[in-house]
C-alpha cells in the first residue's frame, strides 16, 4: 500500500470513529423567533389487492388518530407519489400529507404511534416521515 493510500484509509477509519447517527445540533433562531420542527408525514391511500382508502376513512383516521395527539393543529394535503416498481414501470398514486409544527423535543413518541396505527389499521408497508428544525416568527 502506497504511503497516500495508507493515509487515506486511516483517514476514512477516523471518520467512522467520530460519525453519529446523530443529526448536528440545530441552529439557533434569530432575535424575534422560536425554535419548533416541522413534522411532513406521508400517507399512502392504496390497500394492497383492494380500490383504496375513502376520504371517509381518512378523515375518521385524522380525528381519531391524529387530532388527539396533535390538538394545536395540522394541515391535510392532498398529494402524490410515485416510484420505480419491481417490474421497471412507473407507479404512480395518489397521497396525504399531513405538515404538523412542534416543539424541538417531544412528540417523537407521538408521531411514531401515529404512523403504527395507520399502518395496522390499513395494511401499509410504511408510512414517510420528515422531520426538519425550523423557527417561527414571535408575534409581537
Amino acid at each position: 500500500m502506497t504511503r497516500a493510500g495508507a493515509l487515506l484509509a486511516a483517514l476514512a477509519l477516523a471518520g467512522c470513529a467520530t460519525s453519529s447517527h446523530e443529526p448536528p445540533p440545530p441552529a439557533p433562531c434569530p432575535a424575534g423567533e422560536e425554535p419548533l420542527r416541522t413534522a411532513q408525514l406521508f400517507f399512502g391511500p392504496n390497500i394492497a389487492g383492494q380500490p383504496g382508502i375513502s376520504e371517509t376513512a381518512f378523515t375518521s383516521f385524522v380525528e381519531e388518530e391524529l387530532t388527539p395527539r396533535f390538538p394545536q393543529g395540522l394541515t391535510v394535503l392532498d398529494g402524490g407519489r410515485q416510484w420505480q416498481g419491481s417490474e421497471n414501470a412507473l407507479i404512480r398514486q395518489a397521497a396525504k400529507v399531513v405538515v404538523i409544527v412542534l416543539p424541538r423535543k417531544g412528540s417523537d413518541k407521538l408521531l411514531d404511534e401515529v404512523r403504527a396505527r395507520y399502518k395496522s389499521r390499513f395494511q401499509q408497508e410504511s408510512v414517510l416521515l420528515i422531520v426538519q428544525d425550523s423557527c417561527l416568527e414571535v408575534e409581537s
